[in-house]
């Protein structure tokens, strides 16, 4: 999740490439998880997990554009049933003691308040992550079980470079790829996209 505080953070040094992400970054003095204008303005993306502020740079063009395809595929979906909303742009919820967002996600709209500008704090139906760089699973399934402990009822895992997805419950996970058709989930009527939806652009430029 990327936001801006009032003030940039200053003390941003570059690394050597073999650091693994995310870091972990000093939090600035009155820092709060739950209120966005306090967090630190930095070049990537910021979230708070297990009390520690975690940073990672900002996403490549493999990640971006399939990204993109993927919201515009949500999008589309979420047209025709507008009981749902959709959230982007690593889209920010406080589930438990954690701040953290998702590249794409999808609640229930009954679930939701007004808007106000801040951190959603219901879990939601869908969460989405795209993976950024190969070698990368491990955390990304990390934060797919905990999307799934806060009461995410699926979870989505897109990897790019292997053209790949993992679809993800409670109890059971399911693999997608090239040609074939996310499984249905009573939880989101009727969302059950081909998986090359979401890599028409990779597709091509690597075509």
């Amino acid at each position: 999740m990327h936001v801006a505080s009032h003030e940039s953070h200053e003390d941003v040094i570059s690394v050597p490439q073999a650091v693994r992400f995310p870091v972990e970054m000093a939090p600035p003095p009155g820092f709060d998880p739950e209120r966005l204008e306090t967090w630190p303005d930095v070049p990537g993306r910021l979230e708070w997990v297990n009390g520690r502020l975690l940073f990672m740079p900002p996403c490549g063009d493999l990640q971006g554009d399939t990204v993109a395809d993927l919201v515009i595929c949500l999008g589309l979906w979420v047209r025709d049933h507008p009981e749902f909303c959709l959230g982007t742009n690593e889209i920010g919820m406080r589930l438990g003691d954690d701040t953290r967002g998702a590249d794409a996600a999808i609640w229930r709209r009954a679930d939701l308040g007004e808007y106000h500008g801040g951190i959603r704090r219901v879990p939601p139906v869908l969460a989405v992550e795209v993976e950024g760089r190969d070698g990368h699973e491990r955390e990304l399934r990390e934060k797919a079980q905990w999307y799934l402990d806060a009461g995410v009822a699926v979870v989505w895992l897109i990897f790019p470079a292997r053209r790949e997805i993992s679809v993800l419950t409670k109890h059971l996970e399911r693999r997608a790829a090239r040609g074939d058709i996310l499984p249905a989930d009573p939880a989101l009527p009727g969302l059950a996209p081909h998986a090359d939806e979401f890599f028409r652009q990779i597709s091509l430029q690597q075509a």
